[in-house]
């Protein structure tokens, strides 16, 4: 790779595309990072999903504005033109196909969420562990200001609570929309290890519980009420951690600059296995609200 490197980006329809292209592109930004530009624009769109049917066009334009760089409409050849791609799509749905056309042993950082069922995260890691290609993918909130430090301070936990919004749309499964921010928080703290999920729904939350292997318990509140604030309670065998965690741009900042060492040195600083136990987790939360409230194992994902 030279210095530089050359970036593409595929799905231009969601604000994360526009903040992303800002810290690489533009040197006024308080949050700006060199050594990469986006010179190749894919932009996609789901014409099942109205939060990308809706907005992919007017995207697509502020990208081409601040990159100057061209549109392409085939995934293949853009890959082919690139060190490595941002796979943004907001329809996680999409990624499992878009995925297959651009793996090419080049690193890809896919936005959340990663799939929307086990099976596709499934797929997904088996056509990067097949091409060899480097994957990463994570919420910004897995990098948020507040949580970061409280788990640094903290040894061993014996459990977690995180809470955030978790709005329900009539469009798009279930607590993948917003609710993937606080399971990301929740598996950042406890790690993998979940095998048990129960979802207690009510009109104004819901609230997702999560047995982990080792006997330890992850709480996840998914919120539709009231102020829409991500937190967590960090239970350590010193003290209890609490605190709201910050969702502002220095937290994408942050994890922008994980994306950047990523593209540089091919290494991802997740491990698949839990990107996938992530995705198996909502999904069984969706399945258990389904069932009433009733548990289901991980194993049977």
């Amino acid at each position: 790779m030279s210095n530089v490197l050359k970036l593409g980006m595929v799905g231009l329809d969601t604000s994360h595309c526009e903040a992303f292209a800002r810290m690489l592109h533009d040197p006024t930004s308080a949050h700006y990072q060199p050594g990469a530009a986006i010179v190749a624009l894919y932009p996609g769109g789901s014409d099942a999903f109205s939060l990308s049917r809706d907005r992919v066009k007017g995207f697509t334009a502020t990208l081409q504005q601040i990159t100057a760089a061209p549109l392409y409409d085939d995934l293949a050849a853009l890959s082919r033109d690139v060190d490595a791609i941002l796979l943004q799509s907001v329809d996680g749905r999409q990624h499992e196909e878009q995925f297959a056309q651009i793996a090419a042993g080049k690193p890809v950082f896919v936005d959340k969420p990663f799939a929307v069922t086990s099976a596709a995260a499934r797929a997904l890691i088996r056509r990067a562990q097949e091409t060899g290609t480097p994957l990463m993918s994570s919420s910004s909130l897995r990098y948020a200001a507040g949580l970061t430090e409280a788990l640094a301070e903290s040894g061993p936990l014996a459990g977690c609570e995180t809470f955030g919004p978790a709005a329900l749309l009539d469009d798009y499964p279930g607590l993948f929309w917003y609710g993937i921010h606080a399971a990301e928080m929740l598996f950042t703290a406890l790690g993998a290890g979940c095998r048990q999920v129960q979802c207690l729904a009510r009109p104004g939350m819901d609230i997702v519980l999560g047995d982990w292997a080792d006997g330890r318990v992850g709480v996840m509140r998914g919120v539709r009420a009231g102020k829409g604030e991500f937190g967590y309670v960090l239970h350590a065998a010193d003290r209890v951690r609490c605190g709201v965690a910050s969702a502002a741009a220095d937290t994408a900042a942050r994890l922008m600059a994980a994306i950047m060492t990523f593209f540089r040195t091919g290494q991802p600083p997740i491990d698949l296995a839990m990107t996938f136990e992530i995705v198996a987790f909502l999904e069984a939360a969706e399945i258990s609200r389904a069932r009433g409230g009733q548990p289901v194992a991980l194993e049977t994902l």
